[in-house]
């Protein structure tokens, strides 16, 4: 027996039978060729543990140049999640109150290492339903009052226009207004204008004046990371709760933050979302649209979900009378589906009270809700609305709680208009029965679960539809 040669393979002996010989002209076989291998095997792997809503963990092996959309893309496999394209990998300092969405395609490894040791960071697994909605309503994160536009640009552009002009290399709109700027080591703040421009963003020396002699550098971007005051006032000692920073990369901690602070919530989103634009560019439209590459129908901006197969072969039957129709009114076909829906949970009911007493029934109709994901126990209202405010201030998004003002009733906190707003929902007896509603008693439910869906098919007394849920998930 001769030693076996450098090159030679049980392919080249004409002796013994390949006994797959479709893989000799596979066009795949390059995808497994040796050549390649030790370039997989040989990238470093580190530990990060990663954690949810509700404060459970779980650690993972993964390698160093691993992106944030992979980590995502890695949970939402292993917890077998939907992925509805809202799924977000959130950098947290405990001790500091500042939080920031790592990019899709940023680095894990390297945004932490942006932060001393002595700095606690923690990485949260969530949605956050906000993140690219600018893509698709820029005009509501980007009020007139805060954007100029170059004198040669129509002053009413388009949806995709503004984002256009963000986008492009060769011009930019002019985000301006007040902001508290926090004194470099004082503990005092200062209300300046301030304009952002591609370069960099800047204060005003002298009032409003946008000339270069009095315009003075405040920070820029390429070098700096953007992070959320979480905590408002309490760490910082901002004139109000709707704070963000600058931290510069590979420097110290919080001595170098430079902290500012805008009067409400959409001045903040604003100033906020032009500086991820200015900032990442092209790249964030990249990872907008990433999701929907090789889907037919999808148009840059203008992006419908398309319904499955299934979807489209379901068609709304009234089977009451002797023969069976199709209902082709939608407005019928909705109230024939509520009516349903009411009828089987009657059914239920009656089916649980043969078993039971009709107190048992009773109490569990008032607890029946406390399994269900949009609902958090005994939660503050400044707790509610941080949740909402993580999950992204996009219409629709909420959450049912306990009122801590009245036992016995409970809140719908809800997203609009970058604001939150919390309605109480109250119950109601009526001839023995108990019911729940919001406004006044016009509208019955007979549980929370009953109320909720309805809001979600229908606006009503609420400023939009109730559309996306703020859920605790457990990894």
């Amino acid at each position: 027996n001769r030693r076996k040669k450098k090159g030679d393979s049980i392919l080249e002996n004409p002796s013994i039978p390949n006994p797959f010989p479709e893989l000799c002209c596979s066009p795949f076989a390059s995808v497994l060729s040796a050549s390649l291998l030790p370039k997989a095997t040989s990238r470093k792997k580190q530990v990060i543990k990663v954690y949810s809503e509700d404060n459970t963990s779980r650690a993972l092996e993964v390698p160093s140049d691993i992106t944030a959309r992979d980590v995502c893309q890695l949970l939402i496999l292993k917890n077998h999640y939907v992925d509805d394209h809202s799924w977000t990998l959130f950098e947290q300092l405990t001790h500091t109150g500042l939080g920031k969405a790592i990019e899709d395609h940023e680095l894990v490894m390297e945004v932490q290492s942006n932060w001393v040791m002595e700095e606690e960071t923690k990485l949260y697994f969530r949605k956050n339903y906000a993140k690219y909605e600018f893509f698709k309503n820029p005009l509501s994160f980007f009020p007139d009052h805060m954007i100029s536009f170059p004198s040669e640009t129509s002053a009413a552009l388009s949806h995709s226009g503004i984002l256009q002009m963000f986008l492009s290399s060769s011009t930019y709109p002019e985000i301006h207004g007040y902001l508290h700027a926090k004194e470099q080591g004082k503990k005092s703040w200062k209300k300046l204008y301030f304009l952002l421009r591609r370069s960099g963003l800047y204060f005003s020396t002298k009032g409003t004046s946008k000339e270069p002699r009095h315009l003075q550098f405040f920070c820029e971007f390429s070098n700096s990371d953007m992070y959320m005051s979480l905590t408002g006032k309490k760490t910082s000692g901002a004139p109000t709760n709707y704070g963000f920073c600058f931290k510069p990369n590979k420097s110290g901690g919080t001595r170098d933050l430079k902290q500012l602070c805008a009067d409400d919530e959409q001045s903040r989103t604003c100033w906020m979302t032009a500086i991820r634009l200015l900032k990442y560019g092209m790249q964030l439209y990249q990872n907008y649209m990433q999701p929907y590459q090789g889907r037919s129908g999808c148009s840059p901006l203008n992006i419908t979900p398309m319904r499955s197969i299934s979807e489209n072969s379901l068609v709304a039957m009234d089977f009451s009378g002797h023969r069976s129709r199709i209902i082709e009114n939608p407005t019928e076909a909705l109230s024939v589906a509520v009516e349903e829906g009411l009828a089987w949970r009657r059914r239920g009911c009656l089916r649980l009270n043969s078993h039971g007493s009709p107190i048992a029934m009773s109490n569990m109709g008032m607890s029946i809700h406390r399994s269900q994901s949009w609902f958090h126990h005994k939660i503050s209202r400044e707790e509610a609305q941080r949740l909402i405010l993580q999950h992204g201030l996009v219409d629709g998004v909420f959450l049912v709680r306990d009122s801590q003002s009245n036992p016995k009733t409970f809140v719908l906190s809800l997203s609009h208009g970058l604001k939150i707003k919390h309605f109480q929902i109250v119950p109601l007896e009526d001839d023995g029965k108990l019911f729940y509603t919001l406004d006044d008693g016009h509208t019955r439910f007979t549980d929370l679960i009953q109320l909720v869906e309805f809001y979600q098919l229908n606006k009503g007394v609420l400023p939009c539809k109730l559309k996306h849920y703020c859920a605790r998930i457990a990894l």
